[in-house]
């Protein structure tokens, strides 16, 4: 059973990634904007291409953070087992 969740797993991702598709994220006056500065000389397309890799980063990081202070806050510590001294058998 832990096996066909992990194959379906698997295979959904795969899917997702198989499936991928380019596309332009940008509007037609925006794209020729910066095509015709960056022909020029002109450094705006470096600065674009940074504030779109920061938008990108920005809901990864956070996301990152909350599950790093999840895990910090929630996971067990100093768990001690009480067992008594009775033998018992593994079977």
């Amino acid at each position: 059973m832990k096996g066909m969740k992990l194959l379906l797993v698997a295979l959904f991702f795969g899917v997702l990634l198989g499936g991928a598709q380019s596309a332009k994220a940008q509007c037609a006056q925006c794209a020729a904007t910066v095509e015709t500065n960056n022909r020029s000389g002109a450094k705006t397309t470096n600065g674009l291409n940074q504030g779109i890799l920061y938008l990108l980063a920005a809901p990864y990081l956070v996301v990152g953070a909350g599950g790093y202070i999840w895990y910090k806050n929630y996971r067990k510590k100093n768990v001690s087992l009480k067992m008594g001294a009775e033998r018992f058998n593994m079977n």
